[in-house]
């Protein structure tokens, strides 16, 4: 159980009252409404209005590889909707900003279109809250220097600059 790894071997008792830690919980809030918006599309895109007859004739051929599910073929078409989607599976506070295989994990699950990894790629590269907070594009530290050990005392000191803390202590943060 996930409960036994915070006790020890000896001990075969289950803490009462406690549960396995929930570790993500993940939301979209891609709405039925714009599922709608996409909807609407449909008919004003040649390729998709001609496979939406197809596929509500119910004809079924081997080189369709596409299935109607309720009233929707899940197809983005407008750039509005791949923005928007870019930006609820990247940017939303629910997503946190997930790394780029996260993102086209949970992006796949709900849409695709053409480039759509070589765009999200280009999406989480450029997005600057990520930049500003990856620690690949933040300053490289350089490499440790040996010191000699000193033959005499205070010979050689060193100092550690520590700036931005807050003033007056403990009590203040």
């Amino acid at each position: 159980m996930g409960t036994r790894i915070w006790s020890s071997d000896s001990d075969n008792t289950e803490p009462e009252g406690t549960e396995t830690p929930i570790l993500e919980i993940s939301s979209s809030e891609l709405y039925n409404q714009f599922f709608s918006s996409i909807t609407k599309t449909y008919s004003k895109h040649k390729h998709c209005s001609i496979l939406l007859q197809l596929l509500q004739q119910m004809y079924k051929s081997p080189e369709l590889e596409f299935q109607l599910e309720d009233p929707w073929v899940l197809t983005v078409i407008d750039r509005d909707h791949i923005s928007l989607i870019l930006q609820e599976y990247h940017d939303c506070p629910y997503m946190i900003h997930m790394s780029e295989d996260r993102t086209k994990e949970r992006v796949a699950s709900t849409a695709c279109w053409p480039k759509c990894e070589q765009e999200l790629s280009e999406y989480i590269n450029t997005c600057k809250r990520c930049q500003k907070s990856n620690r690949k594009h933040g300053k490289r530290y350089g490499l440790l220097q040996h010191v000699e050990e000193p033959k005499h005392p205070w010979e050689t000191i060193n100092m550690d600059w520590v700036t931005g803390l807050v003033p007056g202590g403990k009590e203040k943060l």
